[in-house]
């Protein structure tokens, strides 16, 4: 028996039916058991992820070629360090990457914080309030500048809010600098009180042994993005996504978008204003020259070259990126200089290159740009985007390939 005929409005063109096979190829696989169970359970995951990053890193560098750059105690020191960027990439990535909301002055927050811990816990305000209270206190104080900050920006978009944040960014470090009454000028607020563990660290950390400010910026940092991915999940978190697709869309479907800028910035001024208290614990002291705007750029493209509106790739990016460009680089003058025999000079007739007498830290700024030109030519999405972010960047190439091949059919 024959096949009935297909009237000509019914039938499907050979590029349609290869555009709809990239569709069907492009079906996410079925995931693993353990991966679901994982998935469903964000706060599981994690703590999961967290111990074993935080167990694994400091016997990493034990292993070559790692072991050639530095001992262990300096590694774990610049881990430590690195955690209150990665502090302050999910906290903007709330704000840029969930939000959509471009805040060039969040360095501004980062000061807040650190000042709020300088006010509680120095012999210049002679108080001695204890390190953990003050991580809250230090949060709530940054996320009420945060709303501070937000309400009078609430009918401005992108250029104009950028101006207006960066504005603020700079107007902040210029306070603390000049209010030489309230927050010692220039030479800032030293010797301030360092977190401790009762029975174990009872008169502080001290500045020898790095491990405990590593353990401790890790569980803040757990913490945080247990937080943060709660947010993300929530009704609260569709609202911000909404907001940055199409604000308009949004209020007209019935978001109230002044709340929710406002929650944006709070909440990302808030994360921040944690890594201002951890910071200035860690150091005991609290500068205005530690909050320039160099600070909120740095944070503004981790969290592009991590993949906005990732969480966990946001974290691995701020990460990454700082060991390269503080430690790695500074490992780097010391491993041409102790291993000069395996790398002799170059001699290219005029020009001589001699990498034991290269101090890489003159370069890193320049270093740092050929990465982001690099990394926005060939993965503009970021190192670890979210699905969201990777749709919107390839989809419009896959839908103009499909009418391309429309168009030559």
């Amino acid at each position: 028996m024959k096949t009935p005929k297909l009237p000509d409005f019914l039938r499907i063109d050979r590029p349609v039916k290869a555009a709809v096979g990239r569709t069907v190829m492009k079906a996410e696989p079925v995931t693993a058991p353990t991966s679901r169970f994982l998935n469903n359970h964000q706060s599981l995951s994690v703590i999961v992820g967290m111990s074993i990053v935080t167990a694994v890193l400091p016997f990493i560098i034990l292993l070559p070629p790692f072991n050639g750059f530095g001992n262990q105690t300096d590694f774990v020191d610049g881990f430590a360090q690195a955690g209150v960027w990665v502090l302050l990439a999910i906290g903007l990535n709330v704000v840029v990457g969930l939000a959509g909301l471009l805040d060039l002055g969040y360095a501004a927050f980062f000061a807040i914080g650190a000042y709020t811990y300088a006010y509680g816990a120095s012999p210049f305000s002679h108080n001695h309030i204890p390190f953990w209270p003050m991580l809250f206190v230090g949060a709530a104080v940054a996320a009420m500048f945060g709303l501070l900050l937000g309400a009078p920006t609430l009918r401005l978009r992108g250029d104009y809010l950028a101006i207006v944040t960066l504005g603020f960014g700079e107007i902040v470090p210029v306070v603390f600098n000049n209010s030489d009454t309230y927050t010692n000028g220039t030479n800032g607020i030293t010797a301030l009180y360092q977190p401790g563990v009762p029975f174990l660290f009872d008169k502080g950390f001290g500045f020898g042994n790095p491990v405990p400010y590593y353990i401790t910026v890790a569980a803040i940092i757990a913490i945080a993005m247990i937080l943060l991915y709660r947010l993300q999940d929530s009704r609260l978190g569709r609202a911000w996504m909404a907001v940055r697709e199409d604000e308009l869309a949004a209020a007209s479907m019935g978001i109230n978008t002044v709340t929710t800028k406002l929650l944006a910035f709070a909440i990302g001024a808030s994360t921040s204003g944690l890594a201002g208290v951890y910071l200035s614990a860690k150091l005991a002291i609290v500068s205005p020259t530690q909050f320039g705007f160099t600070v909120s750029f740095t944070v503004l493209a981790m969290v592009v070259l991590g993949g906005m509106g990732n969480i966990w790739g946001v974290a691995a990016g701020a990460f990454v990126i700082y060991e390269i460009q503080s430690q790695g680089l500074k490992q780097l003058n010391n491993f041409f200089a102790t291993n000069q025999q395996f790398f002799p000079p170059i001699h290219l007739g005029f020009i001589n290159i001699d990498l034991s007498t290269i101090n890489f830290l003159n370069y890193q700024y320049l270093l740092y740009g050929l990465a982001l030109v690099v990394m926005m030519l060939l993965r503009p999405e970021g190192l670890f985007p979210s699905r969201r972010r990777k749709a919107e960047l390839h989809d419009a190439d896959d839908a103009g390939a499909a009418n391309q091949e429309l168009v030559e059919a």
